[in-house]
């Protein structure tokens, strides 16, 4: 039920699945242009779709899932290596590793690795279900609602419900460099879904704030703490800073908070620096400067009004 409310590009069959030659991924950096699947041959080829942001977001998590079941039917004893690999992929995404490692208790309790996928993935799919029933209490009829990067599933099902309760709803989608996430996926995502949005530049959501436009921020979460910190998509922190001053709440989606780790323990991956200085295959800059691209912003908790979650908002 939830799988057929969502944008097409969010439906299961759309992010992963698996065929008897591997497991093919969607190609979100192809989108919207080119609809395109990746086929990961085993569980290496997919750590490595991963890590080169073939897929993101909520898509790593369903990638691992069945790159296990895969990995399980044709080369059983690599189980425990294909784990390793995966979480190796994605180091910041903690929500993937204790599933991951949850999913290998229950096995060895089991040995039931088709019925332990299943259910991870039911599981997920109730809990978009429950959160955004929480998203859709905050957004206001009127609201012009300001995210970042590709927020995903519970993030889109807070606005179609919105959207199905009369709710007018305005989304401003910055672009979201250097992998224009926003202009690529968000924006399509909110349009096939009838969402009235605006396409508009990472450095241009104070001046819509200022102007009174944006009523309310809201965000995915790579990785939440219990403390309320807030790891996300590089431009996360400017957003919140911005919307702290023009008394604009900020709330994260967090499909489970990770309860073992403190501000300390945080550290923010670089990515290639030569993907700032291109944007789909356009180059934009001299190949001989200098670039940075750290791919997470840590947001302190004094900027999030709240963390929204199965059990409520922390």
């Amino acid at each position: 039920m939830i799988d057929s409310l969502l944008p097409s590009i969010l439906q299961h069959e759309n992010i992963s699945r698996i065929t008897d030659s591997g497991i093919l991924v969607r190609d979100r950096r192809k989108l919207p242009f080119c609809t395109e699947d990746i086929l990961c041959r085993d569980y290496k080829e997919a750590s490595k779709a991963i890590k080169e942001m073939v897929t993101q977001g909520g898509g790593p998590l369903e990638v691992a899932l069945n790159t296990l079941l895969y990995t399980w039917r044709h080369d059983r004893d690599s189980i425990d290596d294909a784990v390793e690999s995966l979480l190796l992929s994605r180091p910041t995404n903690t929500t993937m590793k204790r599933t991951l490692l949850g999913v290998m208790k229950a096995y060895r309790e089991t040995g039931d690795m088709e019925g332990i996928i299943k259910a991870a993935f039911d599981h997920y799919d109730s809990l978009y279900d429950s959160i955004s029933d929480i998203g859709e209490t905050l957004i206001e009829d009127g609201c012009g609602v300001l995210t970042t990067c590709f927020p995903e599933h519970t993030f889109m099902l807070s606005l179609i419900k919105a959207k199905e309760n009369g709710k007018r709803v305005t989304v401003y989608v910055p672009e979201t460099r250097p992998y224009l996430q926003g202009a690529h996926l968000t924006e399509p995502c909110l349009r096939e879904k009838g969402i009235d949005c605006y396409l508009i530049t990472d450095g241009m959501p104070a001046h819509f704030m200022r102007e009174g436009r944006i009523q309310l921020y809201m965000t995915a979460s790579d990785l939440a703490l219990k403390d309320r910190t807030v790891v996300n998509k590089t431009g996360t922190l400017a957003n919140a800073i911005a919307a702290h001053y023009f008394g604009i709440p900020y709330y994260a989606f967090s499909l489970s908070l990770d309860e073992t780790k403190t501000r300390e323990d945080i550290v923010i991956e670089y990515r290639d620096s030569d993907s700032v200085k291109s944007i789909g295959g356009t180059v934009i800059a001299s190949q001989s400067s200098k670039a940075l691209y750290p791919c997470f912003d840590i947001i302190e908790p004094e900027l999030v009004t709240g963390i929204v979650t199965e059990g409520g908002i922390l």
